[in-house]
């Protein structure tokens, strides 16, 4: 029998991280759900099955995995993928040529690459808006508008939008909104709660947390998406395999646990920074001084471990993030580890410049993922590199 299952609300989130999803293994009584290596399953005859047939179609440990993180974010359906952007392709694959979709203007690179040069040429239109302000999100909005799209916080320049605001516009339109949850994870933010109708991660980061594994997760509880997400999985098969679907369970048992000391640690290096005299701009929603932290203090219980700072110079920001002991220099983001990173040249490269700089994104940011090392340490450290000559 499964222990809590999606749509559970009676326990806490650390109980659901640990023991959500998970089925009694009648064999050995594993505590940890085994990991079913196969690619196919024995049928007792013509039409008779134990539930499964093919491991694209369903494997045993990817359904702990996918009702796990169901429950984590109040959902009743999970949907687990190969990567983030194979969570997304799938989501945009529910739209046909000729519909239009409103994005957040700061955004992943390899979503935007995704979206304008790959789906815009199959007849997707998409709108690119600063969605800080409801009122830009209303006036993108066409007739043939299908979906709202957005970071919060966004990648990698840490702005908000008003979850609420924008669920109660896409209701009143019939319009879907899907959000990407990856920095704030369940444990600090809810969407659907709020008025989403799907959350996607990139279960690489903050939910597996160890940098072991690629993955992505869409989780809805609207029985219709459900439905097309379900027929998509499987006819596109762009599915993870056991092993990635174990290692990010493995993960997310520790996630609460995790999530408190990122948050902790940020919030401390981030108050180093915004005293640094070679920090002209800091982006972190957890500072009393950003300009939608009440907005944060609304919607999210945590602010995390992602910290973005602009230190004015190429030269300066190349010296840094190669000048570092502790933290590495890395494309990705939320493992135990701290990660360093040049948005401009690394995870946003594909973005025009253009774009890029009218959000803020200039060749000067550096991107911090602060990990659970101590944070004396990493201060120590960034202390050395940004003071080397």
């Amino acid at each position: 029998m499964t222990r809590i299952n999606p749509g559970d609300d009676q326990h806490g989130l650390g109980t659901r991280a640990i023991h959500a999803g998970q089925v009694e293994d009648l064999l050995a009584g594993a505590v940890m759900p085994p990991i079913y290596q196969t690619s196919t399953y024995e049928q007792e005859g013509l039409g008779r099955h134990k539930g499964y047939e093919y491991a694209r179609t369903s494997n045993p440990t990817r359904q702990v995995l996918e009702r796990c993180v169901a429950s984590l974010e109040g959902g009743t359906h999970g949907f687990a993928f190969s990567s983030g952007l194979g969570a997304l392709d799938t989501l945009l694959k529910t739209f046909q040529s000729g519909d239009h979709i409103v994005c957040g203007d700061d955004m992943y690179g390899g979503s935007h690459r995704l979206m304008e040069r790959v789906y815009r040429k199959l007849g997707l239109d998409f709108s690119w808006v600063d969605m800080r302000d409801i009122r830009n999100v209303e006036r993108a909005l066409k007739p043939n508008t299908r979906m709202i799209y957005c970071e919060t916080p966004t990648n990698p320049m840490m702005f908000l939008t008003d979850l609420r605001a924008v669920g109660d516009l896409t209701q009143a339109h019939g319009i879907v909104f899907a959000v990407d949850n990856t920095f704030a994870t369940p444990v600090f933010q809810r969407p659907l709660e709020m008025g989403t109708d799907v959350v996607l991660h990139s279960t690489t980061k903050y939910l597996n947390g160890h940098s072991d594994m690629v993955g992505g997760l869409l989780i809805t509880s609207r029985e219709d998406l459900a439905e097309k997400f379900g027929f998509l999985q499987n006819a596109a098969g762009a599915v993870p395999g056991p092993m990635d679907c174990w290692l990010a369970l493995r993960g997310i048992k520790t996630l609460p646990l995790r999530m408190r000391q990122h948050d902790a640690s940020g919030r401390i290096v981030a108050d180093w920074l915004q005293d640094h005299p070679r920090v002209q701009k800091l982006y972190y929603p957890g500072l009393a001084d950003h300009p939608q932290h009440d907005l944060a203090k609304r919607q999210m219980s945590g602010f995390g471990g992602m910290i973005s700072f602009d230190v004015g110079d190429l030269d300066l920001a190349r010296r840094i993030v190669e000048r570092v002991e502790i933290f590495t220099l890395a494309e990705s983001l939320g493992g135990v580890e701290s990660l360093i990173g040049h948005p401009a040249s690394m995870t946003h490269a594909s973005i025009p410049q253009a774009m890029r700089e009218a959000t803020g994104l200039t060749d000067s940011l550096v991107r911090l993922s602060v990990g659970v090392e101590e944070v004396a340490d990493l201060i120590a450290d960034l202390d050395q590199a940004m003071g080397a000559k």
